[in-house]
This record gives structure tokens, sequence and C-alpha cells, in this order.
């Protein structure tokens, strides 16, 4: 005897059940890194959607990895110019984020990867 149930069948990727709140919270997450990132991944609604546990734990990775660039950048004054450069990266990366998108930044997404976390 089987049942039949009137739910609608489980989505088999990530992007099936994206939403447009889904969108923007990971954009935020990539501007105001690492702070979003951590409110995201401490909020279970948020934190259960495959999206944004995605993009939370990338961007709070490439966030603590810009602040240690820009520190260590800061004392060199003639590098220490490319940081505004690093900001208009995280502004591409919160764009692409928004337009629902998962990409991979080259070390941090193989890092976090391997860690499990995603």
């Amino acid at each position: 005897m089987t049942e039949q149930t009137d739910l609608p069948p489980v989505p088999e990727t990530p992007d099936d059940e994206m939403t447009s709140d889904d969108r923007l919270w990971s954009a935020l997450a990539y501007v105001f890194s690492p702070l979003i990132p951590i409110l995201l991944l401490l909020m279970e609604e948020k934190k259960k959607r495959p999206f944004v546990r995605y993009h939370a734990y990338q961007s709070l990775a490439l966030g603590i990895a810009v602040w240690v660039l820009v520190v260590i950048l800061s004392f060199i004054p003639v590098i220490g110019c490319i940081t505004p450069l690093i900001w208009l990266l995280m502004l591409y990366f919160a764009y692409k984020a928004y337009q629902g998108e998962t990409f991979t930044v080259p070390v941090i997404t193989d890092v976090i990867k391997k860690q499990g976390w995603v």
C-alpha cells in the first residue's frame, strides 16, 4: 500500500529553491563581510538555505582574508593604494551573488569545500 501526498517534489539543486531574499542576503554578505556572514550563519532559517549558506561561508573566509591582506598592505605605502581595488572586487562578487550565480573564488572556495562547510 503506497500513500500519495500532495506535497511538491523536493528540489534537486540549490538553484531550484533560491528566492530573491536569498540573493539579497548573499550579496550583502560580500559587501559587509565578515559581519553579515556571521549573522547569517547564526540565523537558523538562513543557514538552512543552501545558496545563502554557500555564499555566507565563502564571503566570511574571503572577508577575513581581505582584512588580513589590507592590514599587511597598509604598511607598504605604494602597494597600499591597491586596497580600493579589493573593495571593488568584493562589490563585483556581491553583484554576481545577487544575480543568483554560484561562483568560485580560486583559493577560498577550495578551502571551504575541503573543510566540508559547503
